[in-house]
């Protein structure tokens, strides 16, 4: 979004009609300048303007939302949020939740990945983002590209190769929360594949987050399991790579500049940080910190 709004734009981002918008500058109750006959609306002045309570526009509350990172695991997330001394905290519960609590102003930024069945996993992120309610004020930055796929146990004792030897052989494997990116992409290779759900022999309760998967393999609760090859590597077990999906961090644009954010935005453009993807492995962060959207 312009640093400088028309009208009409800063209407739309208050969520106010233009009436009211026009009632706003005749009072002198809204910050705003006029540039050769044309009212213009700095946003840094609105969103100050906003945050002191001058006005309440519908579902608008200035309370902060608490510094909790929602949405999908990783674990070189884990690594950049403790090590840029950024303070945030995280709560993962999986994509589609992340994104419901972002709207609900419960966490201050939501990391996902989500996949669509028609294979089209390049845009899902952002074709989620800009469909879903309550997001016109959103901002997707792109964190890395990640390797994901099954772990199997040290070896690969089954011999599994993909999601068709996994229904083939039977093989239990650990299921991930619905709503969660990992089940989602499970959901969307299995149909490639040209599969049913029902073909896989699934294993209840649901693993939350990678490493759960990796300790139900690691223990001989599943056979196999989706997850990433950084989560494989530090549990020692094998990886059968299935595809590299994109993992991106959604926030509202007036949280973006706020301090804890910078300061892992700022980290994710580090040797530091490049060097820690490569030691998880099964990474790609050249584009790590770049605006992926701004709605």
């Amino acid at each position: 979004m312009n640093e400088l709004l028309t009208t009409e734009e800063t209407a739309a981002y208050l969520r106010l009609s233009e009436r009211k918008m026009y009632e706003l500058v005749a009072n002198g109750a809204v910050p705003c300048t006029k540039v050769t006959g044309r009212w213009l609306f700095p946003k840094v002045a609105l969103d100050q303007w906003l945050a002191a309570g001058l006005v309440r526009p519908a579902g608008f509350s200035d309370t902060p939302a608490p510094p909790i990172i929602g949405g999908s695991h990783d674990p070189l997330l884990e690594c950049a949020m403790r090590e840029s001394a950024s303070g945030l905290a995280s709560l993962p519960e999986g994509s589609e939740a992340g994104l419901a609590r972002l709207a609900r102003r419960e966490v201050v930024a939501a990391a996902i990945h989500l996949h669509r069945i028609d294979g089209d996993d390049e845009a899902a992120n952002l074709a989620a983002v800009s469909a879903a309610q309550g997001f016109h004020d959103a901002v997707v930055i792109a964190f890395a590209r990640r390797e994901q796929g099954l772990i199997v146990a040290a070896g690969n004792p089954l011999r599994l190769s993909d999601l068709k030897s996994v229904a083939e052989r039977r093989a239990r494997i650990a299921m991930r929360p619905q709503g969660a990116g990992a089940h989602l992409l499970l959901m969307a290779l299995t149909a490639r594949a040209g599969l049913v759900p029902a073909a896989l022999a699934g294993v209840m309760p649901p693993c939350p987050t990678g490493p759960d998967v990796a300790q139900a393999v690691r223990v001989g609760r599943a056979d196999c399991g989706i997850a990433t090859r950084s989560v494989a590597r530090a549990a020692d077990l094998d990886f059968l790579s299935l595809t590299w999906e994109r993992f991106d961090l959604v926030l509202r644009q007036r949280d973006y500049f706020q301090p804890a954010q910078q300061a892992l935005f700022t980290f994710l453009r580090t040797v530091a940080f490049a060097e820690r993807a490569r030691e998880l492995t099964g990474y790609d962060v050249s584009e790590a910190g770049q605006v992926r959207l701004v709605k």
